[in-house]
């Protein structure tokens, strides 16, 4: 038996991009206005397979086809909420991020307490893609469901590129949640191709594809990630697949990181010493050709797709069961 139809908004192409992994037919709400991009950035990912991009007004019309709807904010749905379906709220961010973004001005307890009231009321769950912002919502059930990545979908490395390479967007508004300050100290003098949406930044721009992403990533010599300790995440979508490619990584010290010290990458707070060690990757293929084996292999252990899969497709099982007792009352 096929599994059903989903329905799913545009918010983050590459989060996104996962759910063809299930297998399940997609819908994806597209053309939204207020979002990072108002339509689906084929430079980020491809539309997956067995997805197509639709309006609002066509998913509300079509009552009945959806197994469950995946939201990334209350709004979402919100905007469904005359479709039939079980409901999945995808929290992306912390609640300490999405009170700074403004969509919302009370006080954070009132923010909880009314996604908790909707969630009961429609049966629906709540997923969280870390555990630091399923901890930050501080709900009373929230699955956690990391992204996974396939090594396989990756090129070989080659790091014939002597450079750092860092994959970020919208910089100068998340300069504090990327730890940018030390980033500039640390490789100021440093070769460092910077990739993402950031228009005010000279040079600085998306790849053209996904797949000029991936040669980026195989060629590059490391790959840097550095994150407010407090407000972020010690890893994100852009550091599993440097590792999914194979590349060494550079980062400051986080209690979430993947990155083990000395093993697939080096980590280190102070600038001076992540400067001395990009030189010595850049200096030392050899060992930079060591850590790419490692950071494979991380990856693999670290950040399965199928768990992913498993995680999701369960949470879906959850919101199912719930719509089902909310309809039972």
């Amino acid at each position: 038996m096929t599994a059903g139809r989903l329905l799913t908004f545009n918010c983050h192409e590459a989060w996104v991009h996962q759910l063809g992994a299930l297998g399940r037919p997609l819908d994806i709400v597209d053309g939204l206005p207020g979002r990072y991009a108002s339509r689906w950035d084929e430079r980020m990912r491809p539309v997956p397979d067995g997805a197509r991009l639709i309006t609002l007004a066509e998913a509300l019309a079509s009552d009945g086809i959806y197994d469950a709807i995946v939201g990334h904010n209350l709004s979402d749905l919100l905007d469904t909420r005359s479709l039939a379906a079980p409901r999945v709220l995808v929290l992306h961010v912390t609640l300490e991020h999405r009170l700074e973004q403004g969509a919302f001005t009370g006080a954070p307890a009132a923010l909880v307490h009314t996604l908790e009231r909707y969630l009961a009321l429609t049966g629906g769950v709540a997923v969280a893609v870390t555990a630091r912002k399923a901890a930050s919502w501080g709900l009373r059930d929230c699955r956690v469901v990391e992204s996974g990545v396939e090594p396989a979908d990756y090129l070989p490395w080659r790091g014939d590129v002597a450079s750092g390479l860092r994959v970020a967007n919208q910089i100068s508004a998340r300069r504090r949640y990327l730890a940018w300050d030390l980033h500039e100290r640390a490789f100021a003098e440093s070769p460092m191709r910077v990739l993402g949406h950031n228009p005010d930044m000279p040079g600085v721009a998306p790849p053209a594809s996904w797949a000029e992403l991936k040669v980026h990533l195989s060629r590059h010599r490391f790959f840097v990630h550095t994150a407010d300790a407090v407000l972020e995440d010690g890893f994100n979508m852009a550091l599993m697949e440097a590792l999914a490619a194979g590349m060494p990584v550079l980062g400051n010290c986080h209690p979430s990181s993947p990155i083990e010290d000395g093993d697939c990458g080096f980590l280190s707070d102070d600038p001076a010493l992540l400067a001395l060690y990009a030189r010595r990757l850049l200096v030392d293929r050899p060992l930079a050709e060591r850590m790419s084996h490692r950071a494979r292999e991380l990856c693999s252990s670290r950040f399965p797709r199928a768990r992913f899969i498993e995680g999701l497709e369960a949470a879906i099982l959850d919101a199912e069961r719930g719509y089902a007792e909310v309809r039972r009352r």
